[in-house]
């Protein structure tokens, strides 16, 4: 995440251990005050990018100035006291002393692009942790009043941000994460979900010819592993043409094994035993809590790339566009769950035929014009 301390604050003696891209940003603009003319092979690079406040200031003050020419440059400090001026009000820290460490401390301008690159990598490291624990925040937000919308948005957005990401740095082979990212979180479980599962199960089982319209319900979209296996057993039963009922479904339970764990047949009929509302409801209730946690699994999973800066901007671009990916085929299936099924296209009618002749001719007519 950028940098943006107060711009009165004096941030350049640093106490504590800094970052190699502090050192980049210190050569960059060493590099640029020996020589200005070194601006000009210098792009798409501005005063947000750099994690440093003054050194933000800085840049912006050069890029604002024009140049001196280089034979002025070398025989009067006017330049750099120009840019000294300019970046005061935006960073009352800086001193002239403090230019002079940058001047020394740049090992050689000529490698000024190279600093710049860096500079621009390590920001887009920052943005896109940002954006991966806006996209974790939103999907724990309980206050949003549509949860899904606003995830999706933020999920949207992320995806835009490594677009233009992958534009700006050179792609290259073997280039996924070494980072080790932790297990998935069940960051939907708790009383609620387990009780609106179980309310699913219940009111499948008394209306199951609805299931034959919840194929974008799977059992892996279950926070509980049994009931995700008795979600299997009502669609098998159903799918087969099979009687659907609280015995038949036990019956099925036993085959598959369920009832070796220890779960009582009483139990099992007594969950099923209690229907409320309509399937649909109760399934949109689960994908939409599968959909919440598999965003916050993203998330936090591309947060975790970021956070590590041995990733080079390559490998965090493919391996954030892949955990992206993990969200897409549950975002089709709520899009199935909430759209209303299209209707059928009419059939145009065979022409009539003439008994004093061929049929006549009927031209094309497009499917749209007959809706």
């Amino acid at each position: 995440m950028a940098h943006h301390p107060d711009p009165y604050e004096d941030d350049l003696d640093i106490v504590q251990t800094p970052r190699p891209v502090h050192y980049a940003e210190q050569s960059l603009l060493g590099a640029i005050l020996l020589e200005p003319h070194r601006l000009d092979g210098i792009e798409a690079l501005d005063g947000g990018h750099f994690s440093n406040h003054a050194h933000g200031a800085l840049w912006q003050a050069m890029r604002e100035l024009p140049p001196p020419e280089p034979d002025t440059h070398r025989s009067s400090p006017t330049w750099l006291n120009a840019v000294l001026d300019a970046a005061r009000p935006h960073a009352p820290g800086l001193t002239a002393s403090y230019l002079h460490t940058l001047v020394q401390v740049c090992p050689w301008p000529k490698h000024a692009s190279a600093y710049a690159r860096m500079v621009r990598a390590d920001h887009a490291r920052r943005t896109l942790l940002m954006h991966a624990e806006r996209l974790v925040q939103t999907a724990t937000d309980s206050a949003l009043p549509n949860p899904v919308a606003a995830t999706l948005a933020q999920a949207d957005t992320l995806g835009q941000f490594l677009e233009r990401l992958a534009g700006q740095f050179a792609s290259h082979p073997g280039s996924l994460p070494r980072t080790v990212t932790p297990a998935p979180q069940a960051g939907h479980r708790g009383e609620d979900a387990v009780d609106e599962e179980r309310l699913l199960l219940s009111t499948a089982t008394a209306h199951p010819a609805e299931l034959k319209d919840m194929r974008w319900l799977q059992p892996d979209d279950f926070t509980l592993p049994l009931h995700a296996a008795l979600w299997q057993c009502l669609t098998t039963l159903v799918n087969n043409g099979q009687p659907v009922d609280s015995v038949t479904v036990l019956w099925e339970a036993q085959h598959r094994g369920l009832l070796a764990d220890g779960l009582e047949p009483r139990d099992l009929i007594d969950l099923l035993s209690a229907p409320v509302g309509s399937p649909e409801y109760w399934g949109a209730r689960v994908l939409q809590r599968a959909l919440l946690a598999r965003a916050f699994d993203v998330g936090s999973r591309i947060a975790t790339y970021a956070q590590d800066p041995a990733n080079t901007p390559h490998q965090l671009i493919t391996g954030s566009r892949r955990a992206l990916a993990d969200l897409t085929t549950l975002r089709t299936r709520w899009h199935r769950s909430t759209s209303p099924p299209a209707p059928a296209p009419r059939q145009p009618r065979s022409p009539a035929v003439s008994r004093a002749g061929p049929p006549p001719q009927v031209t094309a007519v497009s499917t749209r014009a007959l809706r």
